[in-house]
């Protein structure tokens, strides 16, 4: 490929050796051809930040930022805040977004005391809500849209291992992860874990004190589908006050989970309720079946979801507590975030439930983790508050394939040993979960760049995931 071929890619004449130095890289590698190294280098001219810390690329990405930084901050890529605006009133990011996902937003939107709404471009098919959806009501929660397991949530801890001891110590990374965790519906921990959340009232409800003793025995375990725990390099090209720490790489360890079996009672529990209250007029969309937050169930569902919301947090922090102890390492900063939950916040100066069913809050200055697969980079992003998205990002890359037909498709085992070849060992997994299934991460962020900006790029290594194929809890 020339200059005159690469520049009409949109990569200048300046950066052209840098260019053609990784494509050959990329030429090296089975799963690119001729079309894919093309769409790649457009991906890279389009959006350089993403490339930061990427194996290949990041020296292009940096040239291409340090000569073109004021067109790049100019330049708006289709669907950057294009916002296409449906027919229901609500707006939405991303491409490659299915009919069955906007149908589902458009049912969402003709329900009583339904007020906004936003659609994230890792948007797919879920039960009621798409996962990527985002819903405000007026004094009314629906446990679907925040979904079975409530508070879901992803956590980052930077480490004080060198980068280099996850390849010169693998054996000792893999035991961490093998003894720190367990994966699967219904598992629990080894050893009873206790956190201050276990002290919690957890008489609120009969549903959640029923489950005390089983919230205690799930206490610090990942649970099955997309769930994760997986260490990797953090690159931090630019001080972060938020992290207080210098430009770098690190190693890092990052977990997905949420509240388990007790969150999966909770959402039955309250959305059996509300189904059964709802007016016949809505029977064909059931599982948005509402609780008005004034009514004795609106308020437990509330008080068990927020109660789900600590439990979630204290099952992160008990993982990571577990697997850094096991590696001896200490924690120098970190991230997380919930989604799957609802929040009462101020729009256009009315207060509203906002639901984020696999949304990631994105308020002006606030931080979250947004992944892409076990092969694919996370982004540590910091919100920039956009109303018209209900201050909200997307949650993820996003499925772009059905678990039935990934399983008929791929086997894990082949996948494995693929991605072992370039330095990414998946210890357990589903073929379900391959990284073929999920959407281009570099292109679910670049069709949200005015939703978040980018801190922090982060590229696994070492991953534990549920390997018996359970089907996923949220």
């Amino acid at each position: 490929m020339n200059a005159r071929q690469l520049e009409k890619l949109g990569i200048p004449r300046a950066s052209s050796k840098l260019a053609v130095q990784a494509i050959q890289k990329l030429c090296e590698l089975p799963e690119y051809n001729r079309k894919s190294v093309r769409d790649r280098l457009t991906q890279v001219a389009d959006n350089p930040q993403l490339f930061l810390g990427d194996p290949i690329l990041n020296s292009l990405a940096q040239d291409l930022i340090a000569n073109t930084r004021s067109a790049e901050n100019d330049h708006v890529s289709p669907g950057d805040g294009a916002g296409d605006i449906r027919s229901c009133g609500y707006k939405t990011w991303g491409s490659n977004i299915d009919e069955a996902s906007h149908r589902q937003m458009q049912n969402a939107c003709e329900i009583p005391g339904a007020v906004a709404a936003a659609l994230m471009p890792d948007a797919h098919v879920g039960y009621g809500l798409p996962i990527g959806g985002v819903l405000a009501m007026k004094n009314a929660v629906i446990p679907y849209a925040v979904g079975v397991d409530i508070a879901c949530r992803m956590k980052l801890s930077i480490l004080d291992m060198p980068v280099a001891t996850m390849a010169k110590q693998f054996d000792h990374y893999r035991n961490a992860l093998e003894n720190g965790t367990r994966f699967g519906v219904g598992v629990t921990q080894r050893k009873p874990q206790h956190h201050p959340v276990l002290d919690a009232d957890w008489s609120v409800t009969r549903v959640t004190r029923e489950n005390r003793d089983r919230a205690r025995q799930q206490l610090g375990t990942s649970g099955s589908g997309n769930h994760f725990v997986e260490f990797g390099i953090l690159t931090l090209n630019e001080r972060s006050p938020e992290l207080d720490l210098q430009p770098g790489q690190y190693t890092a360890l990052l977990s997905h989970s949420g509240s388990r079996g007790t969150g999966a009672s909770v959402c039955s529990t309250y959305s059996n309720i509300a189904r059964q209250n709802l007016p016949k007029k809505y029977q064909h969309v059931d599982r948005l079946a509402w609780l008005e937050m004034s009514s004795e169930a609106g308020q437990e569902y509330w008080a068990a979801m927020n109660l789900m919301g600590d439990y979630a947090a204290a099952n992160h922090a008990v993982i990571h507590r577990l697997v850094t102890g096991l590696l001896g390492a200490r924690i120098l900063s970190g991230v997380e975030n919930h989604h799957n939950f609802a929040w009462l916040e101020k729009h256009n100066g009315k207060e509203v439930v906002v639901h984020r069913k696999g949304a990631t809050p994105a308020g002006r200055g606030e931080l979250g983790v947004i992944p892409g697969s076990m092969a694919d980079p996370a982004f540590v992003v910091r919100g920039l508050g956009h109303p018209d998205s209900l201050m909200s990002a997307s949650h993820g890359a996003g499925r772009a394939m059905s678990r039935t037909k990934a399983r008929e498709q791929f086997s894990f085992r082949a996948v494995q040993k693929s991605l072992a070849a370039r330095g990414i060992q998946v210890l357990a997994a589903g073929s379900d979960e391959v990284p073929m299934v999920y959407k281009n991460i570099e292109q679910v962020m670049a069709e949200q760049r005015d939703l978040v900006e980018i801190v922090a790029r982060f590229d696994p290594r070492i991953v534990k995931m549920c390997g018996d194929g359970s089907p996923a809890e949220d």
